[in-house]
């Protein structure tokens, strides 16, 4: 069983925690059933030699979790893993790994979706349980530009097509951060203007994102997170306030950061001068710190690779 799946970017500025978008580029993942009952991990890209190639791998944690859950055991197993998204970027490479693993282990297990490809829904629960928050699951899972939340005892979702009109820009730096330590620098009580403030940028993001880019800049702003992570990562805050106040442009700390993405975005569509000037000003503006990644929205989320890919 072979899966893709998306990086995403969460919080989008204002939505801290609920709003996501899925990404054009990918995590694969091959798991294979063994005659016996020994686990073989090998990791390609950015992970090689860096993670556990044993059970503590977050794809096998994931694929045991899923295996209990179905009440049967993960039995001897053949995993390759090739890993694309950065590490403690910002880019959801967690959610990546443990939706690959969910959706492999619900698909060796026979659990399909409606159109026979995979169990988006249940693959949202699982995940999003393990990961703690939904907002990177949703989007892995689903694709587009999402909208998460809990109801009662489930994990709930919105995916919504982006306007075509938006292109992200990816500005990756070559250190990283946990996303543990950018929540520890977050307050337990924030000031009721400051959230009132972020209630109304997160509604008005949904509305730029999906027909409205015209407002993204004002859309992006937030109140809730981005100062106060700045002692963990003050080069990602400089991005981000010099795109905004010197070039115009609606940048934001990409999930927990370090990453700054920046929602270009022209009339004239994703293969417009203007957003050619636009990421070249970024390029400009980040310097040679920085690896700057325009990258598609992906509109799918978790699935099996085409033949083609």
């Amino acid at each position: 069983m072979s899966f893709l799946t998306p990086a995403t970017s969460a919080n989008l500025g204002p939505g801290f925690d609920a709003l996501g978008l899925a990404l054009g580029l990918y995590n694969e993942f091959e798991a294979r059933l063994r005659d016996d009952d020994e686990l073989r991990v090998r990791v390609e890209g950015r992970g090689a030699g860096k993670v556990p190639l044993d059970g503590r791998h977050l794809v096998v944690r994931a694929m045991r979790e899923t295996f209990a859950r179905a009440g049967e055991k993960l039995p001897g197993l053949d995993l390759d893993c090739v890993d694309n998204v950065p590490y403690s970027s910002g880019l959801g490479s967690s959610s990546s790994a443990i939706v690959g693993g969910v959706a492999a282990a619900s698909a060796l297990l026979g659990r399909t979706g409606p159109d026979g490809g995979p169990d988006r829904d249940w693959i949202y629960q699982v995940a999003a349980d393990m990961e703690g928050h939904p907002d990177n699951v949703a989007p892995c899972v689903y694709g587009g530009y999402t909208v998460a939340y809990r109801q009662a005892d489930r994990w709930e979702a919105l995916s919504l097509p982006p306007d075509p009109r938006i292109l992200p820009v990816l500005c990756v730096p070559s250190w990283g951060l946990s996303t543990e330590r950018a929540r520890d620098l977050l307050p337990d009580r924030v000031p009721h203007v400051d959230a009132a403030f972020n209630a109304g940028r997160a509604a008005l993001m949904t509305a730029a994102v999906c027909g409205h880019p015209e407002a993204l800049y004002a859309a992006t702003e937030d109140r809730l997170h981005e100062s106060y992570r700045e002692a963990a990562m003050p080069r990602t805050l400089e991005l981000v306030r010099d795109l905004r106040a010197y070039e115009g442009l609606p940048a934001v700390v990409s999930g927990a950061g370090p990453t700054v993405l920046v929602l270009c975005s022209s009339e004239g569509g994703v293969e417009s001068p203007e957003i050619s000037r636009q990421v070249d000003l970024i390029r400009r503006r980040a310097g040679k710190n920085w690896d700057v990644r325009p990258l598609p929205v992906d509109p799918v989320g978790v699935r099996s690779p085409s033949p083609h890919s």
